[in-house]
């Protein structure tokens, strides 16, 4: 009776952390909307991914409103916020810092870290197929070890280090595409639409006008760290975990020769013809973190396939990479992951 009590206590106790989440994670949605006309779905997506703790590219023509989102961002979490316009003339030092040198009050000279501009909580990097790719690693590197190499030094970034890439869809004479490898890194690709009619016409009066909207309510930073905690601690069952690894198998050209179990010969069909290269175990990893996160929105304790499926596009898009045959046929990623949902 007492072990019970206890195993009751233990979940109401959960119930109220999952609530917390929940009731935090609106906040960040509401104070962002306010400011953001429409785009309810990228802002979501956006904040999924701070949770589960990746970097995002956000992909869309210019003067959507990509750099205020981050700034606001920035803001309602009470981060420390940067951008950087990549151009194909930054170099790496002009991201991580340099040292230079400095003399003492006894004349004595030496020399001191300048830390760049990756030292923040929240990095835009704008137009980051700008840049040479010497620069675009350096960038990633930070990125992935969460640290800046800088000679003998090792120095580290803050904690809560989230890094929201954009490209520029449109405008692609004289840009360095990222690698493969480095698009990898990314925890997922959010398209940013062109507002409707309507969220246009709210746009202009909203930024038009003499007082604009300001934040209202944030939250410390050290409250996303805790939020990405509680999310890695939703239970999985087996069946769940299967079924992930098997939508990440399917993204892969010759499943309709492997011993998988799952059989779908119109997603295998397409992937066959028009996949070069699918998912990487990271994407798996990215599509289970933002499974859990979407799990605990649903007021659920544990993850089912459908948040896994949800969670596809976003995470998939830019791990999928097509034959030249698809490029040619203007096959896009997304028909790739809507036809392996389908197939469901």
């Amino acid at each position: 009776m007492c072990n019970s009590d206890q195993s009751d206590s233990s979940k109401q106790t959960l119930r109220e952390r999952l609530q917390d989440f929940r009731n935090d994670f609106n906040l960040i949605e509401n104070e962002l909307g306010r400011l953001i006309v429409g785009q309810s779905g990228v802002i979501r997506e956006v904040v999924i991914a701070l949770i589960a703790g990746g970097h995002v590219l956000l992909e869309g023509v210019p003067g959507l409103g990509k750099t205020l989102l981050v700034r606001t961002l920035a803001e309602v979490i009470e981060g420390k916020f940067s951008r950087i316009q990549f151009t194909p003339d930054l170099m790496p030092a002009d991201l991580t810092g340099t040292n230079i040198m400095n003399r003492s009050v006894d004349g004595n000279s030496y020399f001191e870290f300048q830390q760049g501009p990756v030292f923040c909580n929240l990095l835009l990097a704008d137009e980051i197929n700008r840049a040479t790719p010497k620069t675009q690693a350096a960038l990633l590197e930070s990125m992935q070890e969460y640290s800046v190499t800088v000679g003998k030094t090792t120095h580290k970034l803050p904690e809560l280090f989230f890094v929201l890439a954009t490209q520029n869809p449109i405008e692609m004479e004289g840009t360095y595409p990222l690698p493969e490898a480095q698009l990898d890194r990314f925890f997922g690709k959010i398209i940013f639409p062109f507002p409707t009619s309507d969220e246009l016409f709210q746009i202009i009066n909203r930024t038009t006008t003499v007082t604009l909207p300001k934040v209202k309510t944030t939250i410390p930073t050290s409250r996303i760290i805790e939020m990405r905690q509680l999310a890695r601690e939703i239970t999985v069952a087996d069946e769940v975990t299967r079924f992930a690894a098997e939508l990440i198998m399917r993204t892969h050209p010759g499943l309709s020769n492997s011993n998988s179990v799952m059989k779908h010969p119109a997603s295998e069909k397409l992937v066959d013809k028009y996949v070069r290269y699918g998912a990487s175990p990271r994407g798996a990893q990215a599509l289970m973190l933002g499974a859990k996160v979407r799990a605990i929105l649903d007021t659920r304790f544990n993850v089912a396939k459908e948040d896994l499926i949800a969670i596809m596009p976003m995470v998939l898009r830019h791990r999928i990479i097509l034959t030249f045959e698809g490029e040619a046929e203007n096959i896009t990623t997304d028909e790739i992951i809507a036809t392996i949902i389908k197939d469901q």
